[in-house]
């Protein structure tokens, strides 16, 4: 890697931050492309209070890319130039790339769902349902009824589950009337039940999963939780978070370089890594 004062510098924020695999999986992508010279990714830890700074810090230091995560993707947004329309409706910018100058916002995560989802079927029609109403399901709402699908959410508190689909249509039940969701083609975790933190709960009964279901669980540490292995058990078709980080980047990397991205290069790094950590917290 031969980095000059040429190279352009793309990043991820959030805080914290030291958890995140996006340098590995966007220098790979450089490298397997040989622009590792024009390109460097590295993450960095902001603060809250501090955004507003760091974006001053964006323009002056001409960074190219930057990718949000918690808590910056709504703080964020009033400190653009441009906000593209889908992360305006999604209400969160995960992309910053810098157009000489111009800070313009985007939103990835929506087609990390769809893509990742679309490898597998097709949505046309489907019944999807979404457990939980927070922030990553807002992106789960607008990419599945985007491609046709027909939404369901279901929620702890109906209330917020009904503001999404005042937004994106469907219908909103409490997790108490959560047997229905037996008749859906498609089931999204969108919770953060089943994270390494608490890695032997589900937020769905396996007794409620079967092999006609399309099971996605957006964590991806562990690699596999307790949802996805009991969903394997009853026969159903499962798809790993990792998909949905790696498409999201899939397409950042696009946006920050003009390159198409080397897929099998990125998703072969991002899994080695995580991995790794799985065998780091079953220790």
């Amino acid at each position: 890697m031969k980095i000059s004062a040429k190279t352009k510098i793309c990043m991820v924020i959030g805080n914290p931050i030291e958890h995140s695999l996006s340098p590995q999986i966007h220098n790979a992508g450089y490298e397997k492309l040989g622009i590792e010279s024009d390109y460097v990714y590295v993450a960095c830890n902001v603060e809250i209070q501090n955004i507003a700074d760091f974006i001053k810090g964006v323009r002056a230091m001409q960074i190219r890319g930057v990718s949000c995560t918690i808590p910056h993707k709504i703080e964020v947004m009033k400190h653009l130039d441009e906000v593209d329309e889908v992360a305006e409706k999604i209400g969160a910018v995960n992309t910053i790339v810098n157009e000489n100058g111009v800070l313009n916002g985007y939103n990835t995560d929506w087609l990390g769902v769809v893509i990742a989802l679309e490898k597998v079927t097709s949505l046309k029609n489907k019944r999807v349902a979404l457990i939980g109403a927070g922030g990553a399901a807002r992106a789960v709402a607008y990419g599945v009824t985007q491609r046709g699908a027909k939404l369901t959410i279901y929620n702890r508190t109906i209330e917020k589950a009904k503001e999404l689909i005042n937004e994106f249509g469907g219908e909103a039940y409490s997790l108490d009337d959560i047997e229905g969701i037996k008749n859906m083609d498609i089931i999204f975790n969108a919770t953060s039940v089943g994270l390494a933190s608490n890695k032997n709960e589900t937020p769905l009964p396996k007794e409620l999963m079967t092999n006609k279901h399309i099971i996605f669980d957006a964590i991806y540490v562990p690699y596999e939780t307790r949802l996805l292995r009991e969903a394997k058990q009853q026969g159903a078709t499962i798809i790993h978070g990792m998909e949905m980080l790696l498409q999201q980047a899939i397409a950042q990397f696009k946006l920050y370089t003009g390159h198409d991205a080397p897929e099998d290069v990125m998703r072969n790094v991002l899994l080695d890594n995580l991995i790794t950590k799985e065998k780091k917290y079953a220790n």
